[in-house]
């Protein structure tokens, strides 16, 4: 039989198989709020009425501006369900990339969490399309506001009956918008449509990739502005798993942990500084999380010795690859039996792979020349991929891909592993060599005196580029730049090695917590080479 793969369809499977499983979420108040999912659809049929009740338009862009909560999953259901877009906004973007997405977007309405209105306030009159400012809070909680004709959302709810008769939508849809962050240029709009949702959350839930049963609790400590938190307002619902909803905290380790424990956390879903923080909180107060067994890691490569720390807490920590433009998840590294011995080089190695392509991912690697390279583990070209989750187009943009080109330099091995060993932007050449500046960074967070590491390419001389390592070094620790590059001797090819190591009190970090290159490469572009190493 023809059906259509919607939202809808997740939503009712929830409903039928999980209706008494929880969804719990951390309020700004530190209150807890506990419901099920049938109250949580309930909601959404309530909040469908009220979009139609504003006069949206069938198609309307509806913006968000929140943290990970329960209303924030409402509308990640009431919006495409009922034929509108969601889209959510990353409240953490520059100022004018903010003004920049909601205008391009066309949004109609804006749900905002009240701690950002001020930041909305400041933009209201640059925002034409919006006619409807929902602060998502109740009535009593409603603040004062420049904002015209600004209303809570559980007024706007309250006022709608609890019925409500899903339109029967085509899968192509479109149904949730998420823009890059434009760290050249202005951001670009990833429109996703039902079916590269429904497709994305299966392929997900596989049992070599994420794997959730109706037995896990998982707690997405990624916002859901990330791309759906990687897509876990609707792989978990899915698998009819109980969620966790951490709001504003994350990244207040002691918060997190006792949520874990509180609720029973099974899997949890972060970047590598999130756990990080909670790591350390566990290494010093001696905590335990015992009902953690799995986490993903994600945005960034980890340090080697985080996984291992992670695994004397009992969690394993397992990779994932993904990006906006694919919605977001395109491999994952679940750790299997066969990899367990992560005490040798080769099984380091491994946990450290971005992972085998999901179900219906194909992955290729390329060289200048658009040509295929092998998957011999050994060759390395420029990343494209093909998924029905991937963007074929984005937003506004006439221009269509075949193959999406990531910006990624990749190997992929015999196996299908995938190994990112660089952004293109980010490899460095030196004396027509390529150098991966993630390979280096891998081996110097390794090293307990460092906190935070990176390379970039800086002019050289003789060599045309040469790696600098900069480095922010934890407190209290005994380490000279001199120490760590005699560290590297051993660990890299010799002509890997940075050339120079420069300590710094920060390191500068774009709106979504990576470490801007750009920006150090501008610092940099006249750093002078030490005299000895300038040849």
């Amino acid at each position: 039989m023809d059906a259509e793969l919607s939202i809808t369809t997740i939503m009712r499977h929830a409903e039928m198989v999980a209706h008494g499983t929880e969804i719990v979420s951390s309020m700004n108040d530190d209150a807890i709020h506990r419901y099920t999912y049938a109250d949580a659809f309930r909601r959404c049929r309530q909040l469908a009425n009220a979009l139609d009740a504003l006069k949206l338009s069938a198609d309307a862009r509806v913006g968000t501006l929140a943290w990970n909560d329960y209303r924030h999953f409402e509308l990640h259901y009431a919006v495409p369900c009922s034929g509108r877009i969601c889209h959510t906004i990353n409240p953490k973007l520059f100022l004018d990339q903010i003004r920049f997405i909601i205008r391009d977007a066309g949004d109609e309405a804006l749900f905002i969490d009240p701690q950002f209105l001020p930041l909305i306030e400041s933009i209201q009159a640059e925002l034409p399309s919006v006619r409807h400012w929902i602060a998502l809070c109740a009535q009593s909680e409603l603040p004062t506001s420049s904002l015209p004709d600004l209303c809570s959302y559980e007024s706007l709810l309250a006022a709608q009956p609890a019925e409500f008769d899903w339109p029967t939508l085509d899968e192509q849809r479109a149904s949730g918008l998420c823009y890059t962050s434009g760290t050249t240029g202005n951001p670009k709009g990833v429109l996703g449509c039902h079916r590269s949702v429904v497709l994305h959350g299966m392929a997900q839930n596989m049992a070599s990739c994420v794997g959730l049963t109706p037995e896990d609790t998982v707690m997405p400590l990624v916002p859901m502005f990330h791309v759906n938190a990687w897509g876990m307002p609707y792989t978990a619902p899915m698998a009819g798993a109980k969620l966790v909803l951490p709001g504003a905290h994350v990244a207040d380790a002691s918060r997190m942990v006792d949520l874990i424990n509180s609720e029973g956390v099974t899997y949890s879903l972060a970047v590598p500084t999130l756990w990080s923080g909670i790591n350390n909180y566990l290494e010093q107060s001696g905590a335990t999380v015992s009902t953690l067994k799995r986490g993903v890691i994600g945005g960034a490569a980890g340090a080697m010795r985080l996984y291992e720390d992670m695994d004397r807490h009992g969690v394993r920590l397992e990779n994932g690859w993904g990006m906006t433009e694919l919605s977001p998840m395109g491999s994952y590294n679940r750790i299997l039996d066969r990899h367990q011995d992560s005490d040798t080089e080769a099984g380091r190695s491994q946990r450290l792979k971005s992972g085998q392509p999901l179900f219906g991912m194909q992955l290729r690697i390329v060289d200048e020349d658009g040509n295929s390279l092998p998957h011999d583990g050994e060759a390395s070209g420029v990343l494209e991929v093909r998924a029905p989750w991937a963007c074929s187009a984005y937003f506004g943009a006439g221009q269509e891909h075949t193959w999406f080109s990531t910006g990624d330099v990749a190997t992929i091995d015999p196996n299908g592993y995938l190994q990112i060993t660089d952004r293109v932007k980010d490899v460095i050449k030196s004396g027509g060599e390529w150098i991966s500046s993630i390979d280096i960074e891998n081996v110097v967070m390794s090293h307990p005196g460092v906190r935070e590491a990176v390379v970039i390419g800086v002019s050289h001389p003789h060599w045309s580029e040469r790696p600098l390592l900069l480095i922010v070094p934890e407190e209290q620790q005994e380490l000279s730049p001199h120490l760590i590059l005699k560290f590297l001797q051993d660990k890299l090819p010799k002509w890997w090695i940075p050339n120079a190591c420069e300590f710094v009190d920060e390191l500068p970090h774009t709106a979504t917590g990576k470490v801007s290159k750009k920006s150090l490469r501008d610092l940099y572009t006249h750093y002078q080479w030490p005299d000895s190493l300038a040849n």
